[in-house]
């Protein structure tokens, strides 16, 4: 049977429940919509976020190596923060990688431009500023390197050791030497992803119960 314009439109008219169900449909339908819309521009704007903090603000960067026990286990992870950044004495510093190696480097500033630096290295003890340095961070003695030590520490540059002294490459070595503040990539803050070593092993292992802030 063929139904005409006008029995079709009796037939909705009066029923007022189907009319209703469609517009429910179209309400419902329109706030998938909307809610799909609002979640993907959240997932835009927290990966631009993310980016721009990444860029500007810190970094994430692996330990390669022992120069930085006990303070840093080789395979932690650190974030280092960049902005505005201005080296300071007893910072844990990330040095971006230099003509003779070719991997960024963590050490710890120990003088900065201007300071007078004194490093007997007999009774191993380090003086800045006339001034001796409370050290307790550190595994070893501190011993000499093939570097000349400036008695004032030139415009410009840091000096900086390791805090495993016996094993670190650091200014003492002329393989690094003194570090230009520009090659100072951020100061390193927090553990994110710790390690330790279980006794007798060298094979560093997954510890989260050593995430921590990096306390100078």
């Amino acid at each position: 049977m063929r139904i005409d314009d006008e029995m079709y439109n009796e037939i909705f008219n009066e029923d007022e429940h189907s009319k209703k169900d469609v517009q429910k449909i179209a309400i419902n339908n329109n706030a998938v919509s909307l809610n799909l819309y609002d979640w993907v521009n959240s997932i835009i704007v927290a990966v631009v976020a993310v980016v721009i903090l990444l860029t500007f603000c810190f970094r994430l960067i692996d330990v390669d190596g022992r120069s930085m026990e006990p303070t840093l286990i080789n395979t932690d992870k650190v974030i280092v923060t960049n902005l505005f950044y201005t080296p300071n004495n007893g910072d844990v510093v990330v040095i971006s990688h230099g003509e003779k190696y070719d991997k960024p480097l963590i050490k710890r500033v120990i003088a900065t431009e201007g300071q007078t630096l004194d490093i007997d290295f007999e009774n191993y003890k380090i003086y800045v500023d006339g001034v001796l340095i409370d050290e307790p961070y550190i595994q070893g003695e501190t011993i000499e390197g093939n570097a000349d030590i400036p008695d004032v520490v030139p415009e410009g540059k840091v000096f900086v050791l390791g805090d495993n002294r016996p094993v670190s490459l650091d200014s003492r070595s002329r393989e690094v030497g003194l570090i230009d503040e520009e090659s100072i990539i951020g100061k390193a803050q927090f553990v994110i992803i710790p390690h330790s070593y279980r006794e007798g092993s060298l094979k560093p292992y997954l510890d989260l119960s050593k995430i921590r802030y990096i306390y100078e």
